[in-house]
Parts: C-alpha cells; sequence; structure tokens
C-alpha cells in the first residue's frame, strides 16, 4: 500500500517512518511512503505558496495553484489515488474508517499550514476529509501521520500477530480492558488474581467486566451504545 504525504514539511513526517513497526514495513514493502511538497509546483516568482485571505482574517492561508497542481499530476500519474485532507472542519476519524481506508491501493494525505487551505483546493479534489479530534494543531503533519499509522497497521503483514488487532479499542463499542505483565507484584500493587489461574472462560468474561468499567468511567458515550447494541 502507498502513501504519499503532500506537505510543506516532509522533513516533519521522515523520520516516524525509519523504525519500529512501519519502519520495518517500509522496508518489508508492506507500505510505501512517499513526499509531495507543493512549494515545488509553484508558479510564483518569489517561490511563496501562501497570501492574505480575501476578506480579512488574521494569518495566511494557502493559495490554491501549487497545492491543485500537486494533487492534479498527483492524479495523473496514479488515477486510483484516495485524496484525504486533515482538517478541524471535518468528521472525527474512527476506527472503522482505519480499517476501510486499508483496503485502498494509494492514500495521498494533504497536511495544511498557515491558517489552512484555499476552500476551492479541498472542493475539487478532496475524496475525503477528517478531523482527529477538537483542537487545533500548528500544521496538519500530525494530524496524517496519525492516520497513516492507524490505517497502516491494518494493512495485511504489518502487525507481526495480526489477532492483536481483534482485542483493541474500539474494535467493539468499549475500550480495551486492562492488560498485565510480570511480575506479578509491583510496588505493592497485584495482578488481578483471576488472570493467574488459566481459566480462559473466566478471564475473558473478567476482561469484559473490566473493559466495561473502564468505558463507564472514561468514555460515557460509548458506554451507553455498547449496552444498547446487547439489548
Amino acid at each position: 500500500m502507498r502513501f504519499t504525504f503532500v506537505t510543506l514539511f516532509p522533513q516533519l513526517v521522515e523520520g516516524y517512518f525509519s523504525g519500529s513497526i512501519l519502519g520495518r514495513a517500509a522496508q518489508e514493502q508492506k507500505i510505501r511512503i512517499d513526499y509531495r511538497n507543493p512549494r515545488d509546483y509553484t508558479k510564483d516568482k518569489f517561490n511563496r505558496v501562501d497570501a492574505p485571505m480575501i476578506g480579512g482574517g488574521a494569518g495566511m492561508l494557502m493559495t490554491p495553484q501549487p497545492l491543485m497542481d500537486t494533487l492534479k499530476n498527483l492524479k495523473h500519474t496514479s488515477p486510483n489515488a484516495h485524496i484525504v485532507f486533515v482538517s478541524p472542519v471535518a468528521k472525527r476519524f474512527t476506527q472503522n474508517d482505519a480499517k476501510r481506508l486499508a483496503k485502498k491501493k494509494h492514500i495521498v494525505l494533504v497536511s495544511g499550514r498557515y491558517e489552512g487551505i484555499d476552500e476551492r483546493v479541498i472542493e475539487t479534489m478532496a475524496d475525503e476529509l477528517f478531523s482527529i479530534g477538537d483542537y487545533i494543531l500548528t500544521g496538519g503533519e500530525l494530524a496524517s501521520m496519525v492516520l497513516c499509522d492507524a490505517i497502516s497497521r491494518n494493512v495485511e503483514g504489518v502487525l507481526g500477530n495480526s489477532d492483536s488487532l481483534q482485542v483493541e479499542s474500539f474494535e467493539e463499542p468499549l475500550l480495551e480492558a486492562p492488560s498485565f505483565t510480570k511480575p506479578t507484584v509491583y510496588e505493592e500493587k497485584e495482578v488481578v488474581s483471576e488472570f493467574l489461574k488459566g481459566n480462559h472462560s473466566k478471564i475473558t468474561d473478567l476482561k469484559r467486566g473490566l473493559a466495561l468499567c473502564k468505558t463507564k468511567y472514561f468514555r460515557p458515550d460509548l458506554y451507553k451504545k455498547g449496552i444498547t447494541d446487547e439489548k
């Protein structure tokens, strides 16, 4: 699977994919990462890619020509590319989106800068828009990396043990249950005793109960949905 980051600052992204699970996946060609910089496509004689907003407003906006030409070039060379913009003015990205997008062959992740992107580029080129939360970042690169990470781990072969995907948070409308490792006692805190007895049926039931408790405390919205779905 191929990911193309469209960003004015590719160096902010590159290091993340040089190690760990995604670095290994890239080396094994399970995923491919490349970059396009809109500054390389600008026709402005001063190499500018931003301008003041029409109608006033604080800050600068990414101008349409460099970004539009970047994306049109990508579409020309890769007609099936699925273009995704990250923006706080969009629907919330979820695990279901990550699983769905993992079936695509080529995803283009567009990162805005300054006060955002000229809306005409989004209207013309976007296949989807996503937000990663109700807050503002200084640029879209972090959000694009979040999407890439979440999608990549659902690509076949990226994770060493694909079974781990089945028990994670959001695979059900519940958060993942607490997990433990050795030692069984650490700083006077003990592992739940039932986990040590080897009765997998009881452990499964216990984990379900703990997941419900954790979800009710941290995410009551998901808890209500989970309870409703079970009825």
